[in-house]
């Protein structure tokens, strides 16, 4: 049997006025979900630990099986093992998005978590002139994709730097920065690159992009998982256009396969991550699918694209996978991460809704997938890390 993992990130919301009370799972066209939650069972899932931040790094890593209050560390570190970066135990490793600020002080206001969402091809050489210019014996700065990049901070998990609570770019859009710039203040090394970085990206001449700062956040030690085939007995693979789910993959020693014209966003290479998967399971046991676009469009605020973004992954993920596995023996588990609500522009603390299709599993007969449906049929999982075993143990596969 093989077994289909499917994530669309951020998918769960809360009812919208504009969308006539509705959700955005709701209002999306979802054919393909709804008839697999009506054939097989469906119900809720505490992705994040109670008193953990609801993190896609922290909600992916309990959904592929591995208890974030047991191995997290942070977002940074997880991005790393993504990128191989060899480290030291001591080292600390902050996750570093190229942001706008309206300006870098305690009266700024955090624009844009992502300048835009910067393409890779205009990030890149402003983190490599970052490196260049900056870089030292303490810090390095490395290159990730499109937003998303590092900061290396040298023996930095024994300094009070480990323990400064930055907030994540994206939970403070249109908000103030004052409570951050705080934190940054505390540690008068790590102020002073901010501050210079800041003036480096200034220079028109080298940076024609929106971005004005960096954000580190999101700092840990470097993370160390068990193997996933030593945990499941299983073949598994990870495809997405985020080094997060890939460093998690690497991490865990499982394939990781990269699908050229994978953005994270809602023009992403929907049919390259298909038939990556089928080519996979034909030697593989369980593959996990992520697709980002529903969380960016959460956080961008426009219900009718999250919507959309909900939409085509029922159409151009869900669908194609069912067609091109008819008649062939198949288990199946979809759900989101987190929620991210538009009202909320950020992600939320709420137990996802899931579906299980495949062995063992008893019709529920419901009318479509929803938050609703899911939370209606009394199943819940309480620990996040705990639904794929309840997965596999259900239909056969462990």
């Amino acid at each position: 049997m093989k077994f289909l993992y499917l994530i669309a990130d951020g998918m769960g919301g809360w009812p919208l006025d504009e969308l006539g009370g509705k959700t955005t799972l709701e209002a999306a066209h979802t054919p393909n979900m709804d008839e697999l939650a009506a054939s097989g069972i469906v119900g809720r899932c505490q992705t994040v630990p109670h008193g953990m931040a609801p993190g896609s790094d922290v909600a992916n890593m309990a959904l592929l099986g591995f208890d974030p209050a047991r191995y997290h560390t942070g977002r940074g570190p997880i991005e790393a093992a993504a990128q191989g970066l060899q480290l030291d135990p001591d080292d600390l490793v902050w996750r570093m998005n190229l942001v706008r600020v309206t300006e870098l002080t305690i009266d700024g206001i955090m624009r844009d978590y992502s300048s835009g969402h910067i393409a890779t091809e205009l990030s890149r050489p402003l983190v490599e002139r970052l490196q260049e210019k900056l870089g030292n014996d303490t810090y390095s700065f490395v290159p990730g994709v499109q937003y998303r990049h590092l900061l290396v901070q040298k023996n930095g998990a024994l300094t009070e730097d480990a323990d400064l609570a930055v907030t994540p770019p994206h939970d403070i859009t249109d908000k103030p920065i004052k409570q951050d710039m705080r934190a940054f203040s505390r540690s008068p090394v790590l102020w002073d690159l901010i501050m210079e970085s800041r003036d480096l990206l200034a220079d028109r001449s080298v940076n024609a992009t929106r971005a004005n700062s960096i954000w580190p956040w999101g700092q840990g030690r470097p993370l160390n998982l068990p193997g996933f085939r030593d945990k499941y007995g299983l073949h598994g693979a990870v495809i997405s256009a985020v080094d997060l789910i890939k460093g998690l993959g690497f991490a865990s020693g499982m394939d990781v396969i990269d699908v050229d014209g994978a953005t994270g966003l809602l023009d992403t290479n929907y049919e390259g991550k298909v038939q990556a998967a089928l080519k996979f399971l034909e030697q593989g046991d369980m593959v996990f699918v992520h697709l980002e676009g529903p969380d960016e469009c959460g956080h961008s605020g426009i219900a009718k694209d999250k919507v959309e973004a909900i939409s085509r992954f029922d159409e151009r993920v869900v669908a194609p996978l069912r067609k091109a596995l008819e008649g062939q023996d198949v288990a199946w588990l979809i759900a989101c991460d987190h929620f991210t609500p538009i009202k909320e522009r950020t992600h939320t603390m709420d137990p996802v809704p899931f579906i299980l299709n495949g062995p063992g599993c008893t019709p529920s007969e419901v009318s479509a997938f929803t938050e609703a449906t899911a939370d209606a049929s009394g199943l819940r999982i309480e620990n996040g890390h705990e639904l794929l075993d309840f997965a596999l143990n259900r239909t056969g596969k462990k």
